[in-house]
């Protein structure tokens, strides 16, 4: 039986050592340097105030133009190349745009009006056109999609920034850098393997990821076992050495006692983070639309634009951006200034609020699973499921402000939400399954706790260090796989 232990063991690294050293190389980039997105923060910050004069035609025309026929799930309003645009998102269909001051629907973004959308985003900057692209190495993202094909502008700023333009509305939806760039070469673009997109692969790209890391925790299993079974507690060899190898054997072997297991937790929650088999999207999706009380019409807005303008302003509240929201079948404009703050004016009574009464939203959503009981609690410190992260993470785009509002349901699933008081959006799902990938996923791989995220020197540290130990591990194993294979 050991004989076989050495055997799967052996083969396994000499194919699968060389992804483990890519790996742990590239996740040390990926602590300091994220795969390149436009954050909500980034976008408003590029926005200029929204000017409303002579401005704008009514929502239900708007409406009209972008799509008679479907109710859109989103509804914004915002400065696009120079211009006040209402922005209309559709599920699983491509957003809209619609001139507020015309009422007319956009065409396709042509080189022009790309062009003009790099120069709102940046005034200063030479914009060069690069051509269209549907999907290239910085723009693999699904959240994407709605936006594809998409116009490529490059700003002659000293950042050297890359701006991706929605081919359907003409918005600003990601910018690169050259240092994100440069960096992600060595960081998301090995990490996530996406040499193996672009080549004809794209529709294995998801299995073969998923296998590799099935394969890779097996073999490190089966060098975790090995390793203690050739250490010498008691009685050590001839040589002295508990181990009996030397050179880049030795340092495998010491390497896979002392970071062997946290590198099967890594390559493990590497794995999970695929959500292989779809194991944690075994719920039923929730009806979400419940939350609203009702599609997004114009008769719930019965306030223009301009007129939302100057309420906000009245409060010294400057907005860049304006977002339609229903909650429980009650409308709100959502204002957003340049730093991300926000304000709410509330349909019903015309009082601008800088956050939400907790009752309104215990109520829409009630609505989600009407027949369970709910309890509900304010957040007003982060815990274990709800918590921010740092800008460059994956999901560290995501605004989780404080105070927020937890709602628990007592259903099969054990479904909570995160609800954000200022704004009203649903910032999250919570059930049995995702919780396990809470688990199984964020905590083992990017060591997701509150006790080392809040003392980020202690988390560097331990990422660092457990990652150059994995490195040691990885590397002695390409080494020793090379020279079994000559």
């Amino acid at each position: 039986m050991k004989r076989y232990l050495y055997l799967w063991h052996r083969w396994l690294g000499i194919g699968l050592c060389l992804f483990m050293a890519l790996w742990f190389f590239s996740g040390m980039v990926m602590l300091y340097v994220g795969y390149p997105k436009l954050t909500p923060r980034e976008h408003l910050a590029h926005l200029p105030t929204l000017a409303l004069q002579d401005c704008c035609v009514d929502l239900e025309t708007a409406l009209t133009a972008a799509d008679a026929q479907r109710t859109p799930s989103g509804i914004r309003l915002s400065t696009v190349a120079g211009v006040p645009r209402y922005l209309f998102s559709y599920p699983g269909r491509n957003n809209v745009a619609v001139e507020a001051r015309t009422g007319q629907r956009v065409g396709p973004i042509d080189r022009d009006q790309a062009l003009a959308g790099a120069r709102q985003y940046d005034p200063l900057a030479m914009p060069s056109y690069q051509g269209v692209v549907e999907e290239d190495l910085w723009s693999h993202s699904r959240a994407l999609d709605a936006d594809r094909p998409l116009q490529r502008v490059r700003l002659a700023d000293v950042d050297g920034t890359l701006l991706y333009i929605s081919g359907h509305t003409g918005e600003v939806v990601r910018d690169a850098s050259a240092l994100e760039r440069g960096w992600n070469l060595a960081g998301a673009w090995l990490h996530w393997l996406y040499p193996l997109r672009g080549i004809g692969l794209d529709g294995l790209w998801s299995n073969l990821v998923i296998y590799l890391s099935l394969a890779t925790t097996l073999m490190a299993v089966l060098g975790a076992i090995i390793g203690v079974l050739r250490w010498r507690i008691r009685k050590p060899y001839r040589s002295g050495s508990r181990s009996p190898y030397r050179g880049f054997a030795r340092w495998h072997h010491i390497g896979g006692l002392l970071f062997g297991v946290l590198a099967i937790t890594w390559i493990f929650s590497g794995l999970m983070s695929m959500n292989p088999w779809r194991i944690f999207s075994a719920g039923a999706p929730l009806d979400m639309a419940a939350y609203q009380g009702g599609p997004l019409t114009a008769a719930a807005f019965p306030v223009s634009p301009a007129q939302a303008r100057s309420r906000f302003a009245e409060q010294g509240f400057v907005a860049r951006e304006l977002e339609w929201r229903l909650i429980g079948g009650a409308g709100y404009l959502v204002a957003y200034d340049g730093a991300g703050r926000t304000r709410l004016l509330s349909m019903a009574d015309g009082q601008v609020l800088e956050r939400l009464p907790a009752q309104v939203l215990e109520q829409a959503a009630q609505a989600v699973l009407p027949r369970a009981r709910m309890h509900s609690e304010r957040l007003d410190v982060y815990d274990f499921h709800y918590y921010a992260r740092a800008e460059q993470s994956m999901l560290g785009h995501l605004e989780k402000r404080l105070p927020a509002l937890r709602v628990r349901f007592d259903d099969p699933q054990q479904t909570w939400l995160h609800l954000d008081l200022y704004t009203g959006e649903v910032l999250g799902v919570v059930d049995q399954s995702r919780r396990a990938s809470r688990w199984l996923f964020a905590l083992l791989h990017s060591w997701d706790w509150l006790p080392l995220l809040e003392r980020r020197p202690l988390w560097d540290a331990w990422m660092i260090v457990f990652s150059l130990g994995g490195m040691v591990l990885s590397v002695s194993g390409v080494v020793l796989g090379w020279r079994r294979l000559r």
